[in-house]
C-alpha cells in the first residue's frame, strides 16, 4: 500500500471490459472445481440438513441456537434457497461459490480505487486467482468465507461513501443513509461468518493511513464494535457447546497460544507468497513452552510490526498498515479463541480468505510502484507491465485449477491430503469411511489400522475397526480394538453391545455377557441386548452360541419369559443331535407359556417341544391354537409358519432347523456420530 494515485478508469464499456477480465479467468481457473462433488462437511450443511427442506426449517435457522451446525444463518438461507431451486445438486452450489468469490475480487477494486491504492487491478486479480483460496471457494461449506467477504468489503466501501479517508476540510457532510448502509452490510457478513468482527479496527487502520483519525471516527465505530463483539460471543460459546470444541486438544496454555499465534502468522504469509504444498489439513504442530526456539516466531513477528512502525516515516505507513491489517484479521484464527479444526491443525487456508488481502494489496501496490520507477522514461514499458503480470496471473490461475482438483470428491480430497500430510489421522480415518460406503472393506480396514497408527487413543477409529473386523468373522482380532475403545468411552452402548459380541462368538460367553448387560443399561436402542443378540444369532443359523446365550440370560433373569421361550424352541428343533433336548425343551416350553399366557408364539413353541417328545396328537392340537390366535391379531406370516408344522406334527413328524448359518456379527453403525471429525 502506497499513498499514490491509482490512474482513473473511464465508465461505460472501459469498466465491464475490467470487471471481465477479473470474473472470467475466475470462472476458468474454478472448472475443476464447479465439476466437483460434495465433501466433507457438506453433509451437515446441505446434503443432511433437514432444516433446508421447509419453512419451518428457515424459521430454525434464524431463531433456534443449534438447528445447525453454527449459527450463521444468512448461509444457512442461502444454501435453503438452493436447495429449493436445484436440490442437493452440487454444480449449483459450486457455482455459486465461485461467483461470489469473483464478486469480491470486483469489490476489492472498487474498494482500491476508493483508497487510491497503486496496483488496484493487479491486487483483485491476484486475490481472485490465488490458489490459497481454492479451499474457500471449491469447498460449500466454505460458503461462509466467500458470502460473507462479499459483504465485509461491501460494508468497508459504503462506510467509505460517509467518512471517506481522504476527506478534505470544509467538504460537505457526506449522507447519513451510508452510514446505516454500511453498518447493516456488516451485520450481514457477521451472520455469515463471526471472523469479521475485525472490520472496525480495519476502518480505523485505513483511515489512519490516508489522514489523522478523529474522535468521532472511533465513536462511530461503537454500534461496529457493540455488534461484532456480540456475534463473536456467539460463536464461541456454539464452538464450545454445540461443535464441541473443548477437551484435551484445546487445553493449551496462554504462553502456547501465543507461540501457535506467531508461527501461523509467518505460516500463512509464507503461503501467500509461495503458495506450494497447499493441503486441505495440514500438520499439527508441536507446541512446546519450554522450547526456545519455539519463541523465535512470535518474537520475530513483533520486530518486523515494530521495524516497519519505526520507519514508517521513510518508508509510509502503507507497509505497516498491510501488515497490522494482516495480523489483525487473522486474529480470531490464530489460536486465542478455540475452534474445532484446532483439534487436527492450527492453521488451515481458508483462515486466511480475507487476512491474506493486506499481502497481496501490498505486494501489487509495490510491484506497481517499483515498475513505473523503473520504467518512467519507457514507451514500451506499459506493454511490458501487462505482459509481466499476465505471466504472474496465469501461473496463479493454473495453480488454483491443479488445487480444485483435488475438490472432486472425497477420495481424491483424502488421497491429496495424504500425500502432502503422511500422519494426518483424521484423512485416513475418512477415507477409510468413504471406501467402507462403496463397498471396499479391506480397503476401509488398512485406513483405519493407518489412522490408529498415528492416534491409538482414537475411540471413534478403534470402534470402527474392530466393528469391521467382526463383522467378517474376525472377532479376535476384532475383540482388543474393541476392548480399547470401550475402556476409553465406557458410556457408550453400542461400543458395549459390539464388544459384547465379538466376545460371544468368540466363545467368551461370559465376558459377552457382561458388556451386553452393560449395553442394556445404557440406552433404549440396546435394552436387552443380551437377547438382541440371541434373537439374531438363532435367526442367521447360530443355534448352539445362541442357546449358550439365552442360558446366561436365564441364569440373570430366571423369569424371561421370552428367553425361556426361545431356549425352549432351540432345543426342541435343532437338527443337531449334541444341543436337541426334549425333555428340557418341553419343561422350558411349559414354563413360557405359564408366565406369558397363551401367545402365538408361547404356543408355537409348546407344540414344537411336545412334537419333539413324540407327543403329536397334543403338539396338533396346541398347534391349531396358536395358529388360530396369530390369524385372530393379523400376523400373517406367523400363522402360514404355523400351519406348515402344523402338517408335519399331524403327519408324526417333529420340526427341525438347520444351524450353522451365516455369520452374525456387530452392527455397522458403531460409533456413526464420529465420522465427520
Amino acid at each position: 500500500m502506497v499513498s499514490q494515485s491509482a490512474p482513473k478508469l473511464k465508465r461505460g464499456s472501459g469498466q465491464a471490459w475490467w470487471l471481465a477480465a477479473i470474473v472470467l479467468p475466475v470462472v476458468v481457473a474454478y472448472l475443476p472445481a464447479i465439476r466437483g462433488g460434495f465433501i466433507w462437511d457438506d453433509d451437515d450443511y446441505v446434503v443432511n440438513n433437514t432444516a433446508l427442506r421447509d419453512a419451518e426449517g428457515l424459521s430454525n435457522i434464524w431463531f433456534k441456537l443449534g438447528a445447525v451446525h453454527q449459527y450463521y444463518p444468512i448461509v444457512h438461507s442461502a444454501f435453503w434457497l438452493e436447495y429449493h431451486l436445484w436440490g442437493p445438486n452440487p454444480l449449483g452450489y459450486h457455482l455459486v461459490n465461485v461467483l461470489l468469490h469473483a464478486l469480491s475480487a470486483v469489490l476489492l477494486w472498487m474498494l482500491l480505487r476508493r483508497l487510491k491504492v497503486p496496483g488496484a487491478m493487479l491486487a483483485a486479480a491476484v486475490f481472485a486467482l490465488h490458489p490459497v483460496h481454492a479451499e474457500s471457494v471449491a469447498w460449500i461449506t466454505e460458503r461462509k468465507n466467500v458470502l460473507s467477504g462479499v459483504f465485509y468489503l461491501a460494508a468497508m466501501l459504503a462506510y467509505f461513501k460517509f467518512s471517506p479517508p481522504s476527506a478534505a476540510p470544509g467538504r460537505p457532510r457526506p449522507a447519513a443513509k451510508w452510514y446505516v448502509i454500511s453498518l447493516g452490510l456488516f451485520i450481514l457478513s457477521l451472520l455469515g461468518k463471526s471472523v469479521t468482527a475485525t472490520l472496525p479496527a480495519a476502518i480505523l487502520l485505513l483511515l489512519w493511513w490516508k489522514r489523522p483519525l478523529r474522535w468521532k471516527d472511533a465513536g462511530a465505530m461503537i454500534p461496529f464494535v457493540i455488534a461484532g463483539v456480540g456475534m463473536g460471543m456467539v460463536t464461541v460459546w456454539m464452538e464450545k457447546t454445540t461443535v464441541g470444541a473443548s477437551g484435551q486438544d484445546w487445553s493449551l496454555s496462554f504462553a502456547q497460544r501465543w507461540l501457535v499465534a506467531g508461527r501461523a502468522l509467518w505460516f500463512y504469509a509464507g503461503k501467500v507468497f509461495w503458495p506450494s504444498e497447499l493441503t486441505f489439513i495440514y500438520p499439527r504442530w508441536q507446541i512446546d513452552a519450554g522450547q526456545g526456539w519455539q519463541y523465535l516466531f512470535p518474537a520475530a513477528a513483533a520486530a518486523a510490526i515494530m521495524a516497519l512502525f519505526c520507519l514508517r516515516g521513510r518508508i509510509g505507513k502503507g507497509p505497516l498498515v498491510a501488515a497490522l491489517f494482516f495480523a489483525g484479521t487473522l486474529l480470531p484464527a490464530l489460536g486465542f479463541f478455540d475452534v474445532f479444526p484446532m483439534r487436527y491443525s492450527f492453521v488451515a487456508d481458508h483462515f486466511q480468505y480475507l487476512a491474506s488481502l493486506g499481502l497481496i494489496v501490498l505486494g501489487a501496490s509495490l510491484a506497481a510502484t517499483a515498475w513505473r520507477r523503473l520504467t518512467a522514461n519507457r514507451a514500451s514499458a506499459g506493454a511490458a507491465g501487462v505482459v509481466l503480470a499476465a505471466g504472474l496471473l496465469a501461473v496463479l490461475a493454473a495453480l488454483t485449477w491443479r488445487q480444485g482438483r483435488i475438490y472432486k470428491n472425497l477420495e481424491t480430497l483424502w488421497a491429496d491430503t495424504i500425500r502432502k500430510n503422511p500422519a494426518c489421522w483424521m484423512a485416513y480415518h475418512n477415507l477409510g469411511d468413504y471406501y467402507l460406503e462403496k463397498g471396499s472393506p479391506a480397503k476401509a480396514e488398512q485406513c483405519y489400522r493407518d489412522a490408529i497408527k498415528y492416534k491409538p487413543d482414537h475411540v471413534i477409529v478403534l470402534g470402527k475397526l474392530g466393528t469391521l473386523l467382526g463383522q467378517q468373522g474376525r472377532n479376535q482380532e476384532a475383540i482388543p480394538f474393541l476392548a480399547a475403545a470401550v475402556r476409553a468411552r465406557p458410556g457408550a452402548a453400542v461400543l458395549q453391545y459390539n464388544l459384547g459380541v465379538a466376545l460371544v462368538l468368540d466363545g467368551r460367553t461370559d465376558e459377552g455377557m457382561t458388556h451386553l448387560e452393560e449395553a442394556s443399561g445404557l440406552g433404549p436402542d440396546y435394552a436387552d441386548a443380551p437377547g438382541k443378540l440371541a434373537g439374531m444369532l438363532a435367526g442367521g443359523g447360530r443355534l448352539a452360541p445362541a442357546a449358550q446365550l439365552y442360558r446366561k440370560i436365564l441364569s440373570v433373569r430366571s423369569g424371561s419369559a421370552s428367553a425361556l421361550n426361545n431356549l425352549a424352541f432351540i432345543l426342541a428343533t435343532a437338527d443337531d443331535d449334541s444341543l436337541r433336548n426334549p425333555p428340557e425343551a418341553l419343561k422350558l416350553a411349559r414354563q413360557a407359556v405359564a408366565l406369558a399366557g397363551e401367545q402365538p408364539a408361547t404356543l408355537d413353541t409348546l407344540a414344537a417341544a411336545q412334537a419333539a417328545s413324540g407327543l403329536f396328537e397334543e403338539a396338533a392340537a396346541t398347534a391349531q391354537r396358536a395358529a388360530a390366535l396369530a390369524g385372530a391379531r393379523g400376523d400373517r406370516s406367523l400363522e402360514t409358519q404355523i400351519q406348515g408344522r402344523l402338517e408335519l406334527y399331524k403327519a408324526g413328524k417333529p420340526f427341525r432347523q438347520a444351524g450353522g448359518g451365516q455369520q452374525t456379527g456387530p452392527e455397522s453403525s458403531a460409533n456413526r456420530p464420529g465420522q465427520h471429525d
